[in-house]
């Protein structure tokens, strides 16, 4: 009992210095550059406790002294920040048509970032492009493999943990087959982390967008395909079982022939309201060069009335989902995404029906973030989830 008791006397300092030292850094990567001083006031440490606490993520090599403030009364201050190169996160957006990707450091500043056109006809092919997109990646930020703590990839689906694989892919092609998960681990090693897209852009949202200061909101994406991204309590919520803003199950009407068959396999609200629905409906109904929702849309605002009432029809039906979503979960603010969510005038005419649909109006927003929006999400996740392993170096250094 004697050597127990000592052990844990002993084990106590040693996690102090690393809960100051995490208190520290969380002020350093919300805040910094910032003096001892400074860190002193915000945390509420004695300055000796603040210089101990310093030391110990210095040595972990997470922080390093940035400068001197000048210009105010007494000697310069040695400032403290966190030391970028201390991790990098890789960002990747596996989508039909475009494959995006980004590196940053743990500072959070982009040092590559591109995009190409996917080529890839099935799943392990689109692997390899992943991987290829990867290394170019990395090769433009001047970095390694080795050097990455974390591994985000964004895609279409749901992580079903029961049966290491993802479901619900839509539109991506062989994505949900039992091998893309192994495949994917070994492209890109233990440190992987798959997010739904939409998810991600919601995440982007909350941290470069609309979402910043809000509680609670909901991102809807209407475009190519269907989704939304739930962030409540200032946290994006996935669900008991990952389907969570899933909003391409809506029982909406399913029709027949090709949307039928669309509601079964990606949903109804999907085969009602996505791009390739309004295409059809355009095409039903006689719109002369209706190749995408874009020209559809287009020929609306040109005057074409067949092509307004399909625009009408479509802002009806995204306004009946969002209705739903307002009357489960009554979030602060609704965002919209997506090709179709983010096109002109688009928004005006969601807000007409939702003031003749829903009980209360929250305020509704275009988001203004561009293309890369699912990738500046997976770098946000990627960054929450390598401060975990950066908690984990305190812990090590402080013992």
């Amino acid at each position: 009992m004697t050597v127990v008791a000592g052990g844990a006397s002993a084990a106590r300092p040693q996690l102090i210095r690393a809960i100051n030292g995490k208190v520290l850094l969380d002020h350093l990567r919300r805040s910094g550059p910032l003096s001892r001083t400074e860190l002193a006031r915000l945390s509420g440490l004695s300055k000796p406790t603040v210089s101990a606490a310093l030391g110990t993520i210095e040595r972990a090599g997470l922080v390093h002294a940035t400068g001197q403030r000048t210009g105010v009364p007494g000697p310069a201050a040695i400032l403290y920040g966190v030391r970028p190169e201390a991790g990098f996160i890789l960002g990747l957006d596996v989508g039909r048509e475009f494959l995006r990707g980004a590196v940053a450091d743990l500072a959070g500043t982009v040092r590559s970032r591109m995009s190409v056109r996917a080529k890839a006809v099935d799943a392990m092919a689109r692997i390899q492009e992943l991987a290829g997109l990867a290394t170019k990646l990395l090769g433009d930020a001047g970095i390694g493999a080795s050097q990455l703590t974390q591994t985000v990839i964004g895609s279409p689906g749901v992580y079903d943990p029961k049966l290491d694989t993802l479901t619900l892919t839509g539109r991506l092609s062989g994505w949900d087959s039992p091998a893309v998960l192994p495949a994917l681990r070994d492209a890109f090693g233990p440190a992987l982390m798959i997010e739904n897209d939409v998810d991600a852009a919601a995440l982007a949202e909350r941290v470069h967008g609309h979402g910043r200061d809000v509680d609670s909101f909901a991102f809807v994406s209407v475009g190519t395909g269907i989704g939304m991204g739930l962030v409540l309590d200032g946290k994006l919520r996935h669900g008991s079982h990952g389907v969570a803003g899933e909003i391409s199950y809506l029982p909406f009407a399913e029709g027949t022939g090709s949307d039928a068959r669309d509601a079964r396999k990606r949903g109804s609200f999907d085969a009602s309201a996505s791009a390739a629905a309004v295409v059809r409906a355009a095409r039903r109904a006689g719109v002369r060069g209706a190749s995408s929702a874009e020209k559809v849309f287009a020929a609306a605002a040109r005057g074409n009335a067949v092509a307004a009432g399909i625009v009408a029809e479509e802002a009806l039906l995204v306004a009946k989902a969002v209705c739903t979503v307002i009357t489960v979960v009554d979030p602060d603010l609704i965002v919209l995404g997506g090709g179709i969510g983010q096109a002109p005038g688009f928004l005006e005419a969601v807000v007409d029906q939702l003031r003749l649909l829903a009980p209360v109006l929250p305020e509704v927003k275009v988001s203004v973030l561009a293309a890369d929006t699912v990738v500046a999400g997976c770098i946000a996740a990627g960054l929450d989830r390598a401060w975990q392993h950066v908690a984990a170096r305190i812990g090590n250094s402080a013992s």
